[in-house]
């Protein structure tokens, strides 16, 4: 919700400093907070009206494309983000298997 009326940056500055103190209070794991809030800003990037990757790619599509045509070519990608972070919310521990894997644990 917070990508609709702003961008990317100042919901960083913004709420990630609220937040983070605030995690140890609820025994949430850093990393998984940082990874939930890339997330969550990748949907910033694909919702209108601050999406601006689909502006981006409107400035250099040909004329005859037009923003409705990029915004339903978005909805897959949408979809796929809210869907990764369903599983995240189901199976947190999929955050760490990587980590685990380059760091050990």
């Amino acid at each position: 919700l917070l990508g609709w009326p702003l961008e990317w940056s100042e919901i960083i500055i913004i709420f990630v400093p609220i937040f983070l103190p605030l995690l140890p209070l609820f025994d949430i794991d850093p990393l998984f907070f940082g990874i939930l809030v890339a997330l969550n800003l990748q949907t910033s990037f694909l919702t209108p009206p601050m999406a601006m990757s689909a502006y981006y790619l409107k400035g250099i599509a040909p004329p005859e494309v037009k923003l409705t045509d990029i915004f339903s070519g978005v909805m897959p990608f949408l979809l796929m983000v809210f869907m990764a972070m369903a599983l995240m919310y189901i199976w947190p521990d999929i955050v760490f298997v990587l980590p685990r894997m380059i760091y050990g644990s």
